[in-house]
C-alpha cells in the first residue's frame, strides 16, 4: 500500500497538472473526451509506479509523456488514424532525444491551450449548463458531485449531462481552437460562466479537508485576465476579473493557523492584499466606463468592491449592498442570490428583516441540500435569541457539508448556540 505521503503528494500533482495536461493532450487528439481518458490513464500509472520509484523531479512532465505513449497505443491499434500515430511518434522520438524541459514546455502556449479548451468545451452545441459542467470537469478538474452542486441538481443528472456533452463534441469532430469574431462573442457568456464557477470552487471548497484550493483560484484569475486582453470592450469580461480580483484578496485572512475558516465580519482586514484590491476596483472601473446595463460580473463586482472599500467591518454599506442584490435578483432569478440578499437586509435592518427572506427559500427544491440554507437561517436565528432553534439549523448545516471544515464550523455554532 502506497506511504499517505506519496499519495497525497500524487493528488497535489493531479490538481495542479490535470487542467494543463488535459489540455496539451486535447490538443494533439483533438477529441476533449479522450484526452481526459488519457490523463486519467496516466494517472493510474503514476499511482502505481511512484509509491516505488518516487515522484519525477517534472511530474507534469512525466505524465504528458505516459499520456502521450498510451495515445500512440490507441492510434496504433486503429488503422485510420496511422497518420496521427507517425506524428505523435516522431514528436515523442524528438522530444526524447533532445530531453528538453516538459514543464517550460506545457507552460509556454499554456494560456492558449487552456483557454482553447475552454471555448471547445463551451461550444453552441451543448446546452449552456452542460458546457459548463463539461469545461469544469475538465478544465477545473472537479469532481462531479462538486459539479452537481454548483448547479444544484443530483449528481447521477450531473455525470450523465457530462458523459452525453463528451460524446457530443466528439462525434461532431469541434476543432480545438479558441474562435474570432462573432463565433467568440456567442460562446462567451458560458466562458464567463466556467471561469467563475471555477474560481468559486477554489474559494469554498465544496469537500475535502481545506476550505480554499488556492491553485483553483489562480487558475480562473490566470484565464480571466486573458479573456479581458481576448475582448477589452466588454464589460462583463472587466467584472469578472474584478470580481475574482477582490474576493482573492482576503485569502490571508480567511483561515486561521489551523486552515479553519473566519468568516467575513471577522477577518483582519490588514491581511487583505490591498495590490489585489486595487487591481479589482481599477477593473470594475474599466467595466463601468464601457456603460451599458450592468451585468451579472459587474453587479458581483460592485457588491464586493462596498466590503473592499470598508476598512472595518462596521463601516460596511449594507443597504448599498442589499440594493444591489435586489437589482442582481431581478436580473437573473436564484435562490442563491435571493440567499445572499437575506444577509445582506438582516445586516442593514436587523436579523428579523433577513428572516422574512430567508424563510420562504425552505420551500425552494433546490436548496434542500444546500448547507448554506441552514447556516444563514441558524445565524439569524441566533441573533433573534432563539437559540433551540438556531442550534437545530446548525446541526442540519453540519450534515449537510461536506467539507470538513465548514462541517466543524456549523458544528462549533451548534455547540455555541445550545450554551
Amino acid at each position: 500500500m502506497a506511504p499517505p505521503d506519496i499519495n497525497r503528494t500524487i493528488d497535489a500533482v493531479w490538481r495542479i497538472e490535470a487542467s494543463r495536461l488535459i489540455a496539451g493532450l486535447a490538443k494533439m487528439v483533438r477529441d476533449v473526451g479522450l484526452a481526459e481518458e488519457l490523463a486519467q490513464e496516466a494517472l493510474v500509472t503514476a499511482m502505481a509506479r511512484w509509491p516505488d520509484t518516487g515522484v519525477p523531479d517534472r511530474p507534469g512532465a512525466w505524465l504528458m509523456a505516459t499520456a502521450k505513449r498510451r495515445a500512440i497505443d490507441l492510434f496504433r491499434r486503429d488503422k485510420l488514424l496511422a497518420k496521427k500515430h507517425a506524428e505523435l511518434q516522431r514528436d515523442l522520438e524528438e522530444e526524447e532525444q533532445e530531453a528538453p524541459d516538459y514543464a517550460t514546455a506545457l507552460d509556454d502556449d499554456i494560456g492558449d491551450e487552456q483557454l482553447a479548451l475552454v471555448f471547445t468545451a463551451c461550444h453552441p452545441i451543448l446546452t449552456p449548463d452542460t458546457r459548463a459542467a463539461l469545461t469544469l470537469r475538465v478544465v477545473g478538474g472537479l469532481a462531479t458531485d462538486e459539479i452537481a452542486r454548483a448547479f444544484l441538481v443530483p449528481e447521477p443528472t450531473m455525470a450523465q449531462r457530462i458523459v452525453r456533452a463528451k460524446r457530443t463534441l466528439s462525434e461532431a469532430g469541434i476543432p480545438f481552437e479558441v474562435p474570432r469574431g462573432a463565433e467568440r462573442a456567442e460562446r462567451l457568456a458560458s466562458v464567463l460562466q466556467v471561469v467563475y464557477l471555477i474560481f468559486n470552487e477554489g474559494y469554498a471548497a465544496t469537500r475535502g479537508d481545506d476550505w480554499l484550493r488556492p491553485q483553483l483560484c489562480a487558475e480562473a484569475l490566470r484565464l480571466g485576465r486573458i479573456l479581458a486582453g481576448l475582448a477589452p470592450r466588454e464589460p462583463e469580461v472587466h467584472g469578472l476579473v474584478a470580481l475574482m480580483e477582490i474576493q482573492a484578496s482576503r485569502t490571508a485572512a480567511r483561515t486561521d493557523a489551523a486552515g479553519e475558516p473566519i468568516l467575513l465580519l471577522d477577518q483582519d482586514r490588514r491581511r487583505w492584499d490591498r495590490l489585489l484590491i486595487g487591481r479589482g476596483l481599477a477593473a470594475l472601473a474599466r467595466a463601468e466606463r464601457l456603460g451599458g446595463e450592468r451585468g451579472l460580473y459587474v453587479l458581483q463586482a460592485a457588491i464586493a468592491a462596498c466590503h473592499a472599500r470598508a476598512r472595518r467591518a462596521e463601516d460596511t454599506d449594507w443597504r448599498r449592498i442589499a440594493g444591489l442584490y435586489g437589482v442582481l435578483h431581478a436580473l437573473a432569478p436564484s435562490p442563491v442570490v435571493e440567499l445572499n440578499r437575506a444577509v445582506a437586509v438582516a445586516m442593514a435592518e436587523g436579523p428579523a428583516a433577513g428572516l422574512a427572506i430567508a424563510d420562504p427559500l425552505l420551500a425552494e427544491p433546490s436548496l434542500a441540500g444546500y448547507h448554506l440554507l441552514p447556516a444563514v437561517r441558524g445565524d439569524l436565528l441566533f441573533k433573534l435569541g432563539r437559540r433551540e432553534d438556531a442550534r437545530a439549523e446548525f446541526e442540519r448545516a453540519a450534515a449537510l457539508a461536506k467539507n470538513t471544515r465548514e462541517r466543524t464550523l456549523m458544528l462549533r455554532r451548534a455547540t455555541e448556540a445550545a450554551n
